[in-house]
């Protein structure tokens, strides 16, 4: 991402690693709220797969702004990936990611139903965790 890129979107005038450790301290508040949303008696698989598709969103802008490149205003996970397989990135052990990309938008204003076919919250909070802390280990 680029130095006018920020300038332009409204935000402040940062460096690509300011940005990326920005966008990947946001992208830890989604993690965080997901080891809260592992009861499902309490939260709906929706709202769940929203904050995992944010987080994982996140992280993945913050891995690309790191690289110096650019996203776009996108929710598409895995044009995010794409972007990073551009840029010459292996992302491959995070190509399961991009199925949730459906919870960015679609399932915020509908019911993926009791059996939506998604893996275990476990299993989600693991993956998107191994992302996260894979960005960490590159921004460190």
């Amino acid at each position: 991402m680029s130095f006018l890129t920020h300038c332009e979107r409204g935000r402040s005038c940062m460096s690509d690693l300011d940005h990326a450790r920005q966008m990947l301290a946001i992208a830890r508040r989604d993690l965080k709220a997901l080891g809260g949303m592992l009861d499902t008696d309490i939260f709906a698989y929706e709202i769940f797969g929203f904050h995992a598709q944010q987080a994982v969103e996140k992280t993945l802008k913050a891995w690309i702004a790191a690289l110096g490149g650019s996203y776009g205003f996108t929710h598409d996970l895995g044009l995010l990936l794409d972007t990073l397989k551009n840029l010459g990135v292996d992302c491959s052990r995070f190509s399961d990611l991009p199925d949730l990309t459906i919870f960015a938008v679609h399932f915020r204003y509908d019911d993926a139903g009791d059996d939506c076919g998604f893996p275990e919250r476990e299993e989600v909070l693991e993956k998107v965790a191994e992302l996260v802390t894979h960005i960490e280990q590159i921004l460190s």
